[in-house]
């Protein structure tokens, strides 16, 4: 947690103009440096439970006082979904700041409430991509892309969200080719078990993993559940325009959950356009104007550092390239707060056109419908610092003699 001098002032006067309620615990007193609650803030810190934790927090023989530790107590309790691991550390640390916690917990509370009314991060990033295909030119490209996610608290329950993106091709070193995009803008609900979005957001993202889309469509979503999750989606998808530039319908319903190492799911998706008639490649009839895409996921975690994932997926009214399947062994894997952290992957993937509409692979780039063997790591050389680079070697689904490859690199700063 990053401390101002505002914020310093503010804690300042609040505590003092109520010392009396203070009586029972002083919550100045620094909690000792050989304390157990340093390891499990660092932990429920790293496990992304915690936002806003720094190294400038604990540093040498400067400790906080009890006061700042029920601080970050009280937002670990605010969050709700979280693992019965962090879970019970969290009850730990209620439990030894629970002086603290009835003393100033109400007015922890409304600082919290009046400072981080709107939160911003964000992302700078740059990606290098290089696509290879037999009796094509080569294409490379450079992209920079600027990113702000805004976030504003409207009550205890809701929010609104935002994406704004600002991409540059940097072979031309022009500006004024940059592109801005309101990528994202939705109010979203929150009430224990039951979440739902209104607006232009992500799409769902089962086991799958983004096999089939990765992107953004305007409508309404609900999720409900707890450890057997549902989501139901509904509205209108732009990756599939109709002559009078108007987007797909669209519908979607997934289950998705988790027992102990085991991670399972299983997704169905409808689009219905005029733009999909007439498309060869999709129906021999040409008179076909809808998709009913459905997928399956499965993962397996052996242990900390291994994970093994699959996901199968049709289209069950498409003509040609009517399916897409994923195989992929991971291990490790690099966290933006943690220098040093890496992870690697292998994993081989079938990709065809007329299911994987827009998958989340960067490999997939500008050359669609196709399959191979791909290889990828990931690494933080500093706090919040990542890099990521990738290696796709596969044939073409219409032509298997046909050989394709595809490099992937990229850098991200975030903030």
């Amino acid at each position: 947690m990053k401390k101002t001098l505002v914020s310093a002032l503010t804690t300042a006067l609040v505590v003092g103009a109520a010392s009396t309620t203070f009586a029972a615990a002083n919550p100045f007193s620094d909690v000792p440096a050989d304390h157990w609650a340093y390891d499990a803030v660092s932990q429920l810190a790293a496990d992304g439970v915690i936002e806003g934790y720094g190294d400038a927090t604990f540093q040498g023989d400067k400790n906080i006082t009890r006061y700042e530790m029920a601080q970050m107590v009280a937002k670990a309790m605010a969050k709700k979904d979280v693992s019965a691991t962090d879970k019970a550390m969290i009850d730990k640390l209620a439990a030894e700041f629970s002086d603290e916690l009835n003393n100033l917990g109400v007015r922890v509370a409304n600082l919290e409430k009046n400072a981080d009314m709107v939160k911003w991060n964000g992302e700078m990033r740059y990606r290098y991509y290089s696509d290879r295909k037999d009796g094509q030119p080569k294409e490379n490209k450079d992209l920079l892309r600027f990113r702000l996610n805004p976030t504003a608290e409207v009550n205890s329950n809701w929010a609104v969200h935002a994406r704004l993106d600002a991409d540059m091709n940097m072979k031309n070193d022009d500006t004024s080719t940059s592109t801005a995009k309101l990528k994202r803008v939705y109010a979203e609900g929150k009430y224990d078990n039951f979440d739902i979005r209104l607006g232009k957001m992500g799409l769902f993202s089962d086991e799958s993993e983004g096999m089939t889309l990765d992107d953004e469509f305007s409508g309404a979503r609900v999720q409900f559940g707890n450890v057997l999750k549902t989501t139901l989606e509904a509205g209108r998808w732009s990756g599939i325009k109709s002559d009078e530039d108007k987007a797909a319908n669209y519908q979607g319903i997934a289950f998705t959950g988790d027992e102990g190492k085991l991670s399972a799911g299983a997704a169905y998706r409808h689009f219905t356009s005029d733009a999909i008639k007439g498309f060869t490649k999709y129906s021999k009839d040409s008179n076909e104007d809808t998709a009913n895409v459905w997928s399956v996921g499965l993962g397996y975690r052996f242990d900390s550092n291994w994970k093994l994932g699959g996901a199968y997926a049709q289209n069950t009214e498409a003509d040609d390239f009517d399916k897409a399947y994923n195989v992929e062994l991971a291990y490790k894997g690099a966290q933006n707060e943690n220098a040093g952290t890496w992870g690697a992957y292998a994993a081989y993937r079938y990709l065809g056109e007329n299911t994987a509409f827009a998958p989340t692979y960067d490999t997939y780039s500008n050359i669609a419908n196709k399959k191979g063997w791909e290889v990828g790591a990931e690494y933080v050389p500093f706090k919040n610092i990542h890099t990521y680079a990738s290696y796709f070697d596969g044939k073409d689904l219409a032509n298997s003699d046909i050989k394709t490859k595809t490099l992937f690199g990229r850098v991200s700063f975030f903030f």
